[in-house]
């Protein structure tokens, strides 16, 4: 099983090894949460991804699946240039990535740049630390583009997530979109910030001057920065 952000620090380790096959999802938060205390102070919003997808509390495990716990989180074959989405640890250029989705079909690429900023709610941010489940993060973000496509004929997407820490100002997310008509790339664009903050699972961690936390992770700070386990 794999961890993330809030919930590794809660148990203290990225991976854990068992024997689940045959248990519900739910039953398997249960199980975890009497283990792990610290857990059950997270377990009202976590989510299960079993293979890469979100279950529902009632999927039962079978052996060989891929189980992740996850905290809120802060284009076709035929296609020959295909979208891309993808979680990096290199800066980002907005320039590469529009490029990636302009096409001779539209009249309109829009571009969306996620920034860290230095102040939140009146606390100075020193850096962010972002984090990702890489392989499930690229297939929501897939499917956001498939969203996309269907609701906004003709439409191209490129989602790229930056990973690790990011200085006050770097860009922590690029998302181009290009359409046949300005209007829907505008509505596109902000569908694809909205869901990707819903459903991909990416998370941050604010450091401040006199602290630090996962955002949305709703846990107290007593436990969050013990040192994982590998």
């Amino acid at each position: 099983m794999k961890l993330f952000a809030a919930a590794a620090d809660a148990v203290g380790r990225r991976t854990l090894e068992g024997d689940w096959a045959g248990r519900t999802t739910a039953q398997l938060l249960e199980i975890l949460t009497q283990q792990y205390p610290n857990l059950a102070r997270l377990a009202p919003v976590l989510s299960v991804a079993v293979n890469r997808e979100y279950a529902p509390a009632d999927r039962v495990l079978a052996d060989g699946d891929e189980v992740a716990l996850i905290p809120p989180v802060s284009g076709g074959a035929d296609d020959p240039e295909p979208p891309l989405f993808a979680i990096t640890t290199e800066p980002l250029s907005a320039d590469e990535i529009a490029a990636r989705v302009t096409n001779p079909h539209s009249g309109a690429t829009l571009v969306f740049v996620g920034t860290v900023r230095e102040w939140t709610r009146g606390r100075r941010t020193v850096y962010l630390e972002y984090e990702a489940y890489p392989e499930m993060a690229v297939a929501q973000m897939e499917q956001i583009g498939r969203e996309i496509a269907e609701r906004w004929p003709g439409a191209r997407t490129a989602i790229v997530h930056r990973v690790g820490r990011l200085e006050i100002g770097e860009a922590s997310v690029v998302i181009a979109v290009a359409t046949p008509h300005r209007a829907d790339a505008f509505e596109a664009c902000r569908h694809a910030i909205e869901r990707l903050k819903q459903i991909v699972p990416i998370w941050k961690k604010e450091v401040w001057e006199d602290g630090e936390a996962w955002v949305g992770s709703q846990i107290g700070p007593d436990w969050m920065h013990q040192p994982l386990k590998e």
